[in-house]
């Protein structure tokens, strides 16, 4: 594998890669309606996960809860993204926005964006992110007129996009996190994926998990899951695609695959269409990939992850820049105080909403109270202490 991006000189025309898909995403909308998993979200009397859901993203690896982010949140949401594209330089190695003012991030220990040339896929076939991504998909030819590089990810969520932190304090959000983890869950990441319309480029098939691949305590969950908030309705053009029951295989050969189908349009996939205010649930063990989007439709969203306590505990990390280092009991609680301090700016910003109450920090509101004069210093950066396995 090589980490040099490669050229798209050679790829398809938008129109006639669309028309290529138009038949594999007939066939996985199919697909998909016949699985179902999808509904609105449903608790038990003790607030954890109905047991048929948790047996049905057991089964599939995947969950479809609609409607669980409601309008206004939602709307907020985009006002702040949108605000944060607004004021992102125009290109990787520039200072200024669109509007030629200075940009947002420049002189950050890491810029809030990274970009991607139009239509592209960054990670495929290279030795990036553990090289999980095996191969490179196909890459449609940008129209003439196109940008160079497009914004494809926003990190720190919790920082930068106000109203990113209430949502991260979203109780039924962390009520499910807490059904499937534990009590005592604790973070992965948080990043908002952005596939502009027509320019938005592609996440090659792949598995998130990297670590526990040969646990002798290997199981379908040790690895986490993601959650994505839709902000915009996604479709097959534009949405993440899924291979259900695949958390279950162990690592799968990618290559092999491909090879055998002589394609990127593997087969038995699922795209999981959603509308605004949806939000999917898929298991970091799933072979899962998005493909360029050639599309009218643009797709935004907001991805954050969950993990067991006793899988991150004494792990080395992985996937991040702080490869390496060993997640003990302190890091694990300064990344987890990001939860406490959201569920705290939640609750101050909700009074009527009954707020979740979380476990590891449970009689410690004192200690993680959201002020917002003192917010930026306590949060600065917490992504770098993002707990990746």
């Amino acid at each position: 594998m090589t980490s040099r991006l490669q050229t798209q000189s050679s790829g398809p025309s938008p129109v006639d890669y669309a028309a290529d898909m138009n038949r594999y995403m007939d066939e996985g909308l199919r697909r998909g309606e016949e699985i179902g998993n999808r509904g609105p979200v449903e608790f038990d009397d003790q607030g954890y996960l109905s047991p048929s859901i948790l047996e049905a993203f057991g089964e599939h690896g995947f969950y479809i809860f609609e409607n669980l982010v409601e309008e206004q949140e939602i709307m907020a949401l985009r006002r702040d993204v949108q605000a944060l594209l607004e004021r992102a330089p125009t290109g990787n190695d520039t200072e200024i926005d669109a509007q030629g003012r200075p940009a947002f991030g420049v002189g950050f220990r890491r810029s809030p964006f990274t970009f991607v040339k139009p239509l592209s896929d960054p990670w495929g076939g290279t030795d990036l992110l553990g090289g999980r991504h095996q191969t490179k998909m196909a890459e449609p030819r940008p129209d003439s007129d196109a940008p160079s590089e497009v914004v494809y990810l926003i990190n720190g969520m919790c920082h930068y996009v106000p109203s990113g932190l209430l949502l991260y304090g979203h109780p039924h959000l962390l009520a499910i996190a807490a059904s499937i983890n534990g009590d005592d869950f604790v973070p992965f990441n948080d990043a908002i994926f952005v596939k502009q319309a027509g320019l938005g480029g592609s996440v090659s098939w792949h598995q998130d998990g990297v670590t526990h691949w040969d646990s002798p305590n290997w199981d379908p969950g040790i690895h986490g899951f993601n959650f994505q908030v839709q902000l915009y309705a996604s479709t097959p053009a534009n949405c993440l695609w899924v291979m259900p029951g695949t958390h279950k295989l162990g690592r799968i050969d990618i290559r092999e695959q491909v090879r055998q189908h002589k394609s990127e349009r593997l087969p038995g996939a699922v795209p999981l269409t959603c509308k605004s205010g949806d939000v999917t649930i898929v298991n970091r063990q799933m072979l899962h990939c998005s493909f360029a989007n050639v599309s009218s439709d643009p797709r935004i969203s907001m991805t954050f992850g969950f993990h067991r306590r006793n899988s991150v505990l004494g792990q080395r990390g992985a996937l991040s820049q702080n490869s390496g280092v060993v997640y003990d009991e302190d890091r694990i609680r300064r990344r987890s105080g990001v939860i406490a301090m959201a569920v705290d700016a939640r609750r101050q910003a909700r009074p009527d909403e009954t707020p979740f109450r979380y476990q590891p920090f449970d009689g410690l509101d004192h200690e993680f109270h959201y002020d917002p004069a003192t917010f930026d210093d306590r949060i600065r950066e917490y992504f770098f202490d993002d707990l990746s396995i």
